[in-house]
């Protein structure tokens, strides 16, 4: 688990501000919430950061090593200002040579400066000129756009961002007799505040950001925006995590090594045989699994040695598979014996019981006949060797959420059939002479993770979409993502049997029109996304995480990934945009995608209630009339094929005779792409088909 986010506040170079409120009261009695930085530290460390204080001695690479921001309050002369009493203002050299050293390997800097700046006798200009910027002498007057009818009290403008969302969930700031920015020509970064056009001077940055090695520099031209008495004037306080939750976007992160199991298995002889062999066997297959040229059967039979003589070498590796390892050797001498006829694993299957054995880090050694899902249709041979993760939080949730089927596991070691984009292993995609108990179902949380990130992060480029600095956190972390994942997975998965239920919510072998899965699908996603809002309540640390997991995959992935025949994951994204943007939470203009964030659980919420609403009075319809009111719901939102049968309305279907009559008359694209989704599918269709195969 990611430790906290460390905040280091210098209060050793003459600062003006202290984070401890008694020094504030002595240095500034009459009102020490003018010197008093109490209430950043309170909020920072309710947001979930760790806030200290240097007090004395030089700011040194080693003093940084432990750090993730560096906070630079405003510093004086005893001139101008009552400070800490602490050193000089001057920052020496090497101190300025080792924050440039922690920015460039992933620290965050913020610099909180002044107006008329050179008078204070700090050297903060030195530092920040390496950025591309200075504090100007300026004092800022606004006499229309102010704060309390207070000229030098402007408050400013958010320009078009690019670099991160600062302005998520603010709508105003306002700032005390602020200073401006001078940007170099080269200036590398954006400008994130500017006064407004009434102002003196006219649209002059006041704020900035800029992207630096690995890490991120802010510069503000005023201290009191976030000072005690200044902090809770408008959304300043929502504006100071923003900035904190940019600059720790260079956290240390937590790391998981499933690479060194990964490296171990691919250097193993045993594993390199058996993966062969299966790959020679997959052309002599047909899409039962069966090999009926007989001719082709003494190729197999030896390709069959080399594999059951692999699974013997590596079996002493999974002695808590014994028994199902040495049933799985039966049933493919069985095939053999049989002809190579169509494979029956309904013993083997019987007994590989993963979800008896949820434990972290423990590996499966899975050999079967089988399909893909998203993958490779046919029932060919597959040799998997999965990484069950299970950390005690998620154990701990599990009994909250109880699912005793669900099984997260990691990719170590595959064959052909999962170099595409599979991401789950289901009972049910193994051949089997009969239909067996299903006991668990494994999803591959280091997958949907890796291409939701990769996805993700190519839709914002395109898109010119700003992501709040929480989001960037989730696209920039693969352990994070795939926590979240896991319990989105988690939740989402037990929902399907909870609810109203107008009919079986798996429809595990019912012909239905495809939207009718979509809506069950998007159900189990929106009531997770609900859940959130409890978990969150609860002060579950992936509660945030989740809800952009469920908006960002199911806006950008969804739609845009397989064909159009009958494609229900991505209908079910397109009636999630299509609601939001009916409700004025997301705007398209320009070629550019923007969310208006206070509106959005709103939205999804109300969706949600639509949702159940139409399965709560389903339970009262007929099937074919729960068909019928589904489609005219999903009309309302996404509209349908101009050629749609469906949509000239139920007295055009054959609603007299069987089911599958009216369900033959639904397209394989009954709603198709809007213009947005056009644009996203031509431009970032290669980056989905890049995701095949995808670990990290």
């Amino acid at each position: 688990m990611q430790r906290k986010s460390r905040i280091l506040i210098d209060q050793s170079h003459s600062q003006a501000w202290t984070i401890d409120l008694a020094l504030a009261q002595q240095m500034n009695p009459a009102n020490p919430a003018d010197a008093s930085y109490a209430k950043l530290r309170e909020l920072a460390e309710d947001a979930g950061y760790e806030v200290l204080a240097h007090t004395t001695g030089e700011i040194s690479s080693a003093l940084l090593s432990d750090v993730d921001v560096l906070v630079l309050p405003h510093a004086a002369t005893s001139d101008w200002e009552h400070t800490v009493g602490y050193g000089s203002p001057v920052l020496a050299k090497n101190e300025i040579d080792a924050i440039s050293q922690f920015v460039v390997s992933g620290g965050g800097l913020l610099v909180l400066g002044e107006n008329e700046q050179a008078k204070y006798g700090n050297n903060f200009n030195e530092l920040i000129s390496r950025y591309g910027m200075k504090l100007s002498n300026e004092t800022v007057q606004d006499p229309a756009k102010n704060f309390k009818d207070v000229a030098s009290w402007p408050k400013p403008e958010f320009p078009t961002l690019l670099l991160s969302d600062f302005r998520f969930m603010v709508h105003e700031v306002v700032l005390y007799r602020t200073g401006t920015l001078e940007l170099a020509s080269d200036f590398a970064g954006e400008v994130f505040l500017r006064t407004s056009e009434s102002a003196l001077p006219a649209q002059a940055p006041v704020a900035a950001a800029v992207r630096n090695g690995k890490g991120q520099v802010v510069v503000i031209a005023d201290s009191d925006i976030f000072g005690d008495d200044s902090i809770n004037d408008l959304d300043n306080s929502k504006l100071l995590l923003n900035v904190l939750g940019f600059l720790a976007l260079g956290s240390k992160q937590a790391s998981r090594d499933i690479e060194a199991a990964r490296t171990k298995l691919e250097n193993n002889a045993a594993w390199k045989s058996m993966r062969a062999a299966v790959e020679e066997l997959r052309p002599l297959q047909n899409k039962d699994g069966a090999i009926e040229d007989p001719t082709f059967h003494p190729k197999a039979s030896a390709l069959l040695d080399q594999l059951l003589a692999g699974i013997r070498d590596l079996a002493p590796s999974f002695s808590h598979q014994a028994d199902y390892l040495t049933q799985a050797v039966k049933d493919l001498e069985g095939w053999r014996a049989g002809g190579f006829g169509k494979p029956d694993f309904y013993e083997s299957l019987q007994l590989f019981r993963p979800d008896l054995m949820r434990k972290n880090d423990i590996q499966h050694l899975a050999v079967f006949s089988m399909y893909t899902q998203n993958g490779n249709p046919n029932r060919n041979l597959e040799v998997l060797v999965t990484n069950t993760f299970w950390p005690q939080w998620l154990a701990d949730k599990e009994k909250k959420y109880s699912n005793p089927a669900f099984i997260p596991i990691e990719f170590v070691g595959f064959t052909a059939g999962y170099d595409t984009n599979s991401a789950v292993f289901f009972p049910e995609t193994v051949a089997v002479r009969e239909v067996a108990t299903y006991h668990w179902g494994g999803i591959f949380c280091d997958r949907e993770a890796a291409r939701f990130r990769k996805v993700v992060a190519g839709a914002k480029e395109l898109l010119y979409l700003p992501l709040p600095a929480s989001a960037e956190e989730l696209l920039s972390d693969q352990l994070l993502a795939q926590e979240t994942f896991v319990l989105w997975d988690l939740i989402h998965d037990r929902t399907h049997s909870r609810g109203d239920l107008p009919f079986d919510p798996f429809m595990i072998k019912q012909r239905m029109p495809f939207w009718m899965y979509a809506l069950e699908e998007l159900r189990c996603d929106l009531s997770t996304f609900r859940e959130t809002l409890v978990l969150e309540a609860e002060g579950d640390r992936l509660a945030k995480y989740i809800r952009y997991a469920i908006l960002f995959d199911r806006l950008f992935r969804f739609p845009i990934t397989g064909s159009r025949v009958r494609n229900y994951d991505g209908l079910g994204g397109q009636i999630m945009f299509a609601h939001l943007h009916k409700s004025g939470a997301l705007h398209w203009r320009d070629n550019r995608l923007t969310f208006e964030w206070d509106k959005v659980i709103d939205s999804v919420v109300e969706l949600s209630n639509q949702v159940d609403a139409l399965y709560h009075d389903g339970i009262n319809r007929s099937r074919l009339a729960q068909w019928i009111a589904a489609y005219e719901f999903v009309k309302g939102l996404v509209p349908p094929h101009p050629a749609s049968n469906w949509a000239k309305g139920p007295e055009q279907l054959p609603t007299g005779g069987e089911l599958k009559e009216v369900v033959n008359l639904v397209l394989d694209d009954e709603f198709p792409l809007n213009v947005f989704y056009e644009t996203l599918n031509r431009k970032l269709s290669d980056l989905v088909l890049a995701t095949k195969g995808i670990t990290a």
